[in-house]
């Protein structure tokens, strides 16, 4: 477990790479649908993925549902970026803003499916920041299966923001969807009372 002291540290020179998804986000834990970051600029984007459990995929015929496949891409790339972002601006810890935020799925563009992620799967989602301004985070990107046995850390540990953007993967990755102006926003708490 990290201390909050090194987590402060990470946010105002590190990357998301190497620290737990629930570190950054309030959800979960049946809803935090990100397992690992394997590659983060933090200004450009993210490389998270996750594996769907039974949990994930009860009573949809042992697929994870198109929905599901959305918020994973947001919890990684909107959620845990944009919650990067602010805390780097803040100068705090995801903590300090839990107290003061509730985070908000505010926009989906377009999402265009091209395959399906069954049970014990594993896929990944690549998204790219397209705004980051007034605690509101705007992505584009794509999320891919990905090919049966494969060290997603070692894979990752030299890409660039180019291969990010060009979505510069092998041919065995599967192209699963393509989504389009995803946007969240954490919403100051005093707005819901």
């Amino acid at each position: 477990m990290i201390t909050d002291e090194e987590l402060l540290q990470v946010i105002k020179t590190g990357t998301l790479v190497g620290i737990e998804p629930k570190e950054m986000l309030p959800h979960g834990p049946t809803k935090l649908l990100v397992r690992a970051f394997h590659w983060h600029s933090p200004k450009v984007g993210l490389v998270a993925s996750y594996t769907p459990t039974e949990l994930d995929v009860k009573d949809h015929f042992d697929i994870f549902r198109g929905v599901d496949l959305i918020e994973a891409f947001a919890l990684s790339v909107n959620g845990c970026v944009g919650t990067f972002l602010e805390c780097r601006k803040q100068n705090c810890i995801p903590d300090d803003l839990k107290q003061k935020y509730i985070p908000t799925f505010f926009k989906v563009g377009q999402v265009d499916f091209h395959s399906f992620v069954r049970l014990g799967e594993t896929f990944i989602c690549l998204g790219h920041i397209t705004f980051n301004k007034w605690r509101q985070t705007s992505c584009d990107g794509r999320i891919y299966k990905v090919p049966e046995n494969l060290d997603l850390d070692a894979y990752f540990s030299d890409f660039t923001e180019e291969r990010l953007m060009a979505y510069d993967l092998r041919e065995d990755f599967v192209l699963v969807a393509e989504l389009f102006d995803i946007t969240g926003r954490a919403i100051a708490k005093e707005f819901f009372k």
